[in-house]
């Protein structure tokens, strides 16, 4: 059934009924290609199942509003149902949070936002939820690059309806030690690579992480280890230790910068960097995102964790995070948007896009 805009609560049952766990995405994309191409005011490209939506009216100036339409797998919870909770009408089902409600704004507002008060550039892309080297916004940024340049950037991420600034970057380190193999019962003729990290798990948990304030937002980084793994038999001392450490660290930092912290509050030790993403600064002192916040008139808090706005700040596009749901729901069995958040999320953009 062909995807219908004019009740923003169907739509998000519809859309999130479709099912898109990340690699299984085509028949949702061909739905939203189907319902954009039939727009007389937009340019439509698609790129695997990434689509990107153009109006191209000379404004003078052009936003970028993106969302991931893949989900994580589904746990009983499809099809959608419509249900009250605390005395609020919710959604719950798989989607309804991470992100197929701020899914449902955006192709509402593509479709009716016919003479909006700038060009937008609406971008709904596939692969989010897996690895990095996946995601369709990545390789729209390869492919594509002229698809989605612009002057601001939002990403209908879950934020409950609040502005969420920028993202904190993370790396991820793996810190070894190094001993000799014996047998525990002779623990003498052996060197424990296990005790070894016993000073690293004593800093990590004195360590008090830094609170940074980047273009007027607070970020507050955190330094955790999140994986432990040595030996190969309990009665065997083993002969390696590795943890494999987290930190999330303020936009402000370099990816070399938190490389080089990390290198150094470990230097008595073996570091292997895993895996490592810069964050994205606000940019919240730029004019666009001043209009942007001037006109949803809503809090506005720095982003904890990693979001793809990281990837238009790396193109020197200042991005926030806006959209329905709590992010604390995100891949939860009982995931559901307040009918509430769809319909602020919807009359903030549309009052932004608007000039109204």
């Amino acid at each position: 059934m062909a995807l219908d805009t004019s009740n923003l609560v169907e739509l998000t049952m519809a859309i999130c009924d479709i099912e898109s766990v990340s690699g299984n995405e085509a028949a949702l994309a061909d739905e939203v290609e189907a319902l954009l191409t039939k727009c007389a005011h937009l340019s439509v490209v698609r790129d695997g199942n990434a689509i990107v939506a153009s109006t191209n009216l000379n404004r003078g100036s052009r936003v970028v509003i993106a969302g991931h339409i893949d989900t994580v797998p589904v746990a009983n919870n499809l099809p959608t149902q419509l249900h009250h909770f605390e005395r609020e009408q919710v959604i719950v089902g798989r989607g309804t949070v991470d992100m197929k409600g701020g899914v449902a704004v955006m192709l509402k507002l593509a479709v009716e936002l016919q003479d909006p008060n700038v060009d937008i550039s609406w971008v709904f892309y596939d692969n989010e939820e897996v690895a990095s080297e996946l995601n369709g916004l990545g390789r729209l940024v390869r492919n594509r690059p002229d698809l989605i340049q612009g002057d601001f950037a939002v990403l209908c991420e879950p934020t409950s309806a609040l502005i969420e600034g920028g993202c904190n970057g993370t790396i991820r380190v793996e810190v070894s030690a190094s001993g000799k193999k014996a047998h525990s019962a002779r623990p003498w003729m052996g060197e424990n690579a296990i005790h070894k990290l016993a000073p690293a798990l004593e800093k990590l948990a004195s360590f008090q992480p830094e609170t940074l304030t980047v273009d007027g937002l607070e970020y507050r980084e955190s330094l955790n280890a999140v994986l432990a793994s040595a030996g190969i038999a309990t009665n065997v001392i083993p002969d390696l230790a590795t943890l494999t450490v987290n930190y999330r660290f303020a936009p402000s930092r370099s990816g070399e910068e938190a490389e080089r912290l990390m290198r150094e509050f470990f230097a008595d030790y073996e570091v292997t960097v895993t895996d490592l993403a810069v964050g994205a600064r606000p940019g919240l002192n730029t004019e666009p995102a001043q209009a942007f916040m001037a006109s949803l008139g809503t809090e506005v808090e720095p982003k904890y964790g990693w979001t793809d706005v990281a990837r238009f700040s790396a193109l020197g596009i200042p991005a926030v995070n806006y959209g329905p749901g709590d992010p604390s729901l995100a891949h939860a069995d009982n995931e559901n948007v307040p009918v509430g958040h769809l319909f602020d999320c919807e009359a903030g953009l549309r009052r932004w896009l608007s000039g109204n």
